[in-house]
């Protein structure tokens, strides 16, 4: 495996880690947690998917 795939794994696993977060804190019925574990997904989707370009481009994927 290299860098570059073991890099997008990391943030597979920080992606599915916020998704559970939100679950979890719509369980707790903290609305807070939900809306922070939300813009946490969104942000560590939009930089994954920036980087995954950035691979792309350089051709290690």
């Amino acid at each position: 495996m290299n860098k570059a795939k073991a890099v997008m794994f990391i943030f597979a696993v920080a992606a599915m880690l916020s998704m559970i977060s939100i679950g979890y804190a719509i369980a707790a019925k903290t609305i807070l947690g939900a809306f922070a574990g939300i813009v946490a997904l969104c942000a560590v989707m939009f930089i994954g998917f920036k980087i995954k370009r950035k691979f792309r481009e350089q051709g290690l994927l």
